[in-house]
């Protein structure tokens, strides 16, 4: 996948079709949700690359490689792949992004908490690096946790790491984040209602 934004033209036409369908996207985030293929759509036949660089979903059923329990969801951070585990033997696969150089990290959590457009309060070791960011930020179309958020905890104790949508669904399939596991809004919105609390995370 090309790791580029939207060219501004696109970006515009996308942002102009789900600012239509409701006064204020933040008034109405379901609306958002039903008409975020469409804008893509949209986008598409003004850009036919968007199609290809930035699709709408990316799961697919497969026989399951990770021999992991129905409901355990597996991420493959060298190929990018987060796996969740079914009862007949296969997975759902998703394409995802994962944490850069340095940010990245292996082990074993449960999803504890579980958010629709969840707000985002960056954590003090981020704002040390990046200081220009936002002290809080409610949820909504542009918010970088997304659409969902499943908040990861180990020990009982929350990791900071979250599994969450993106508002830059160029950065699915690249290492880019400082250690959350992103997925496309739409692709997060469906393992959301296939989660349950409690469910098992392992990270490889």
């Amino acid at each position: 996948m090309m790791s580029r934004k939207l060219p501004l033209f696109v970006a515009a036409a996308v942002s102009a079709l789900v600012a239509a369908t409701s006064a204020s996207a933040f008034d109405n985030l379901r609306t958002y949700e039903q008409n975020a293929a469409a804008a893509y759509q949209t986008a598409a036949l003004v850009d036919p690359t968007i199609a290809r660089d930035y699709p709408v979903n990316t799961r697919v059923l497969v026989r399951d490689p990770t021999e992991q329990a129905p409901g355990t969801i597996t991420i493959d951070t060298k190929n990018r792949y987060l796996y969740l585990s079914l009862e007949s033997g296969d997975a759902i696969r998703y394409d995802v992004g994962v944490g850069r150089e340095g940010f990245d990290w292996r082990g074993r959590a449960k999803i504890a908490r579980k958010a629709e457009w969840p707000s985002w309060t960056p954590p003090a070791e981020m704002l040390k690096r990046r200081p220009d960011l936002p002290r809080h930020m409610v949820g909504g179309p542009e918010n970088p946790l997304g659409a969902r958020a499943m908040y990861l905890y180990s020990g009982g104790r929350d990791t900071l790491y979250r599994i969450h949508g993106t508002s830059e669904p160029w950065t699915i399939g690249e290492a880019v984040s400082s250690g959350c596991i992103r997925m496309l809004n739409d692709d997060v919105i469906d393992l959301y209602s296939r989660v349950r609390i409690g469910a098992q995370v392992q990270v490889l």
